[in-house]
């Protein structure tokens, strides 16, 4: 044997013993998934053309404005709860955009009406939501495509930029092959990340129309690099950390012993993809690969094989479960996850809807492949150490510790947070991670007794510091104390304060979210004060009277109307 192809050799033996072993098992997780990986993409793509995944509803009134930021909130508790850590958020459409842009016109998807303003800003909220729960969200831009050649956002380009667009076939598309389309995209591109909390910008269709015939090949890919290449420079000189990735036919070339039929990324995309990833160009790449058998495997091996330190993560297409199109069994988006998290690549689900309503047997099986957070793999891959809080405390209350630490205001970092009963606490174990991302200093959770903890820093990058682990000779625990009270209520209902709180002297209560920011305002008479409009979770109740004096009363927890407890629950502090 060579030795220098056994990776190889040893990829295809995995693959083959994984496509044949699979059916015998009714649980493959159990097989190969045992040891859940702490740092793995899972990705969603969430589309906003035509409302296909959101929204449902229209915002032409404030009612309508909260139904549709209910609706947003709705899907990404749902991912939550599979723990999807990445969502691939539409931002721009087809000419048109989803947030107020100085470039580009508001999508109809909104109002119902083209360049109609919602009254607000979906991509800042849709920002705020992914982070309040843990989550990346990139700003999915389409690139080229520009809908009919008479529609609101080509119409809107042509008049402005008349040299830029083409028409093909009645449609209407960027031309790739002027300069000044890359720096017309660049600056769409550039205004998200100058504006936005954003983790990174995603191109899609960034390739000349497949039905497009008398364009030399090599000329071609070299006007979409240089899309991409002017993309990247922009985005990164604003926000170096920001990812810039870009999702791509889902076969890169045809194989020595699979033809990929004239459909892959090179050839049919003029996508040069190999160069992209050589030079560093992107930080990730989502090949669409919305096939199965002998179309998927072989071609899922050779982007790992080929990857050039890049990280790819493998587009799987869920809406082919539905029987409105492939009808395919679940267990051939089982088994491709499988695969594709044994090849150490993670996956990206086409998309969001889908995953609700024909993909739920999907959804039912990410919750054993899934069962605990992950982190997405680092974009910046050098060795930077990233400082760790410099102490943390943990007091115990009742059934609580309120968690705080040290040196959390460092530019740029945010802390995580792990838990177990065994000193010290492992944070390689994905098992005991706790709660990501938390922009403040302190949390609150209930634990069990005899339980540590440790806290560290992460980057924009994605690095994450050493862990400061709890000293427990210095762990105060309160529990001959009286403990901080905790209420249940059902989501929607009025709560009234309990006792020995003075319900008379209490004008207003002030609601903080598990971060400690203020999410509300609400008036209280006779210790009574309204949770509507709060989403399920845990919060901190505090007292304002007429002198602006504030006190910490209790604990919330908005619940739906049938809950289940869970032991490491996170809550405000």
């Amino acid at each position: 044997m060579n030795t220098s192809n056994y990776p190889k050799y040893y990829n295809c033996l995995l693959i083959l013993c994984l496509l044949f072993t699979f059916p015998l098992y009714s649980h493959p997780q159990d097989f190969l998934a045992r040891k859940i990986p702490k740092r793995e993409t899972r990705a969603v793509w969430l589309t906003t053309l035509d409302g296909l995944d959101w929204p449902g509803c229209k915002a032409l009134s404030v009612s309508g404005i909260e139904k549709q930021k209910h609706e947003l909130t709705a899907i990404l508790d749902s991912l939550q709860r599979v723990n999807i850590n990445t969502v691939l958020f539409q931002a721009r459409i087809r000419g048109t955009v989803v947030y107020p842009s100085s470039i580009e016109p508001w999508d109809a998807c909104l109002t119902g009406v083209p360049g109609r303003n919602p009254g607000y800003d979906p991509l800042a909220f849709a920002i705020k939501e992914c982070h309040r729960r843990g989550m990346e969200i990139q700003a999915w831009v389409v690139a080229i495509p520009l809908g009919g050649w008479n529609s609101p956002g080509c119409k809107s380009l042509r008049n402005k930029h008349t040299g830029i667009v083409i028409r093909h076939r009645g449609q209407g598309y960027i031309d790739p092959s002027r300069p000044a389309s890359a720096q017309y995209i660049a600056g769409l591109c550039s205004e998200i990340a100058s504006r936005y909390d954003i983790d990174g910008i995603h191109l899609d269709y960034i390739r000349y129309p497949e039905t497009m015939r008398g364009v030399n090949h090599a000329t071609a890919r070299q006007n979409i690099t240089r899309i991409v290449e002017v993309v990247r420079d922009r985005v990164k000189a604003i926000k170096p950390w920001l990812k810039l990735s870009c999702a791509v036919i889902g076969k890169r070339d045809d194989l020595a012993r699979t033809h990929s039929y004239g459909w892959n990324a090179f050839d049919a995309g003029r996508q040069d993809v190999e160069t992209w990833m050589r030079r560093g160009l992107v930080d990730q790449l989502y090949p669409m690969m919305y096939f199965r058998g002998d179309q998927f495997y072989p071609f899922l091996l050779d982007w790992k094989e080929n990857d050039y330190n890049c990280e790819i993560i493998p587009g799987l297409g869920i809406y082919m479960l539905s029987p409105h199109e492939g009808h395919w069994p679940t267990e051939e988006i089982e088994r491709q996850m499988l695969v594709s998290r044994s090849l150490g690549m993670g996956f990206a689900l086409f998309r969001e809807k889908f995953l609700r309503n024909y993909a739920k047997p999907i959804y039912s099986f990410m919750k054993e492949f899934s069962p605990y957070p992950s982190f997405v793999p680092p974009s910046h891959k050098d060795s930077t150490a990233i400082a760790a809080p410099a102490t943390i405390n943990v007091e115990r209350t009742g059934n609580y510790a309120v968690v705080t630490w040290k040196d959390c205001t460092l530019s740029g970092l945010r802390h995580n947070v792990y838990v177990s009963n065994t000193y010290p606490v492992d944070t390689d174990n994905a098992q005991n991670l706790l709660v990501m991302k938390v922009e403040g200093n302190r949390i609150a959770a209930k634990v069990q007794d005899d339980m540590y903890f440790a806290v560290t820093a992460i980057d924009r990058f994605g690095r994450e510091s050493e862990a400061t682990q709890q000293d427990i000779l210095a762990y105060t625990h309160t529990n001959e104390k009286p403990g901080i009270p905790l209420i249940d209520v059902v989501a929607g209902e009025n709560v009234m304060m309990p006792e020995p709180f003075n319900r008379q002297s209490t004008d207003a209560v002030i609601i903080k979210n598990i971060v400690g920011t203020d999410v509300g305002v609400r008036p209280c008479i006779g210790g009574l004060f309204a949770t509507k409009g709060l989403p399920y979770g845990f919060y901190a109740v505090y007292s304002l009277n007429q002198k602006g004096i504030m006190h910490r009363m209790f604990f919330l927890k908005i619940i739906p109307k049938k809950t289940s407890e869970n032991v490491l629950t996170p809550c405000t502090a």
